[in-house]
């Protein structure tokens, strides 16, 4: 049979063809809350983190990828500058955002968060803005947390960066421990394990009263609550802490079980 000879055959069976069927808007999948996020290319675990936590009826959020070199030093860090204003362009060109987060927490310290914010809002004016130091600063001073252990993956002249930034801003960072690797792809692929030894490790230091894990490729959501009950001191991370900023910029204010304490704030 011919392509003519089917299309006839297909046209004599329909019969119903109708072509405005009545339908109504709701809110879609987003109706209390609509975030962006803008997420490093090379990172693996920001998105999954954020699906596991934004298990919220009416919350939604919509990533996009920023270039970035694998190498996470203060040069290729700063190079991310030029690429934010585009980055928040294209995530739902035209619909309003109620927050964008930007997904670099060394690379927000070396950019500067009013930078950060400044280049977002040249594309979305609207929105609020935050960056997992951001989150993580205002985390730690709800936790009550006032000189804290660093763990992160960088090398050393990232992480003394990092720590001035937080004690410019009233927390102590009297402890710090890290994995001193440079490969984000591979950061991604350290253990929970790993990092649950870690930061127990840094935590159990007298010297302080909670932790905070730097860096979007190391999961720590899944691990927070337990460390915090085996240590008794608060603990957060980027991701952790940037998800639950997101939420209270947005005007979700409901405690979420089973994410630690900063998520029952």
């Amino acid at each position: 049979m011919s392509l003519a000879q089917t299309m006839v055959a297909d046209s004599a069976e329909l019969l119903v063809n109708r072509k405005h069927m009545a339908f109504a808007l709701d809110g879609g999948v987003a109706a209390r809350a609509r975030i962006g996020l803008i997420v490093l290319a090379t990172d693996h675990t920001l998105e999954h983190e954020f699906r596991q936590i934004f298990r919220i009826p009416g919350v939604a959020f919509y990533a996009t990828r920023i270039r970035n070199a694998a190498e996470i030093n203060p040069t290729t860090l700063a190079a991310m500058e030029a690429g934010l204003a585009p980055a928040a362009d294209v995530i739902l060109p035209g619909i309003p955002l109620d927050v964008v987060a930007y997904g670099c927490t060394s690379a927000s310290v070396v950019i500067g968060e009013e930078n950060v914010f400044k280049r977002i809002h040249e594309t979305r004016p609207e929105a609020k803005c935050t960056t997992p130091i951001t989150g993580g600063v205002l985390g730690l001073k709800a936790l009550g947390a006032k000189r804290i252990a660093l763990l992160t993956p960088y090398i050393d002249s990232v992480n003394q960066r990092l720590k001035s930034y937080i004690e410019a801003r009233g927390i102590e960072v009297p402890v710090i421990g890290s994995f001193n690797h440079e490969d984000d792809n591979e950061v991604a692929r350290i253990s929970t394990q790993s990092i649950y030894d870690a930061a127990l490790e840094l935590g159990r230091h007298p010297s302080v009263d909670g932790v905070f894990v730097s860096c979007t490729s190391l999961r720590v959501a899944e691990i927070a609550e337990q460390l915090e009950s085996e240590l008794g001191k608060p603990v957060t991370s980027s991701n952790h802490a940037m998800a639950w900023h997101c939420l209270r910029l947005a005007g979700v204010t409901e405690p979420i079980e089973g994410w630690g304490r900063l998520f029952r704030i």
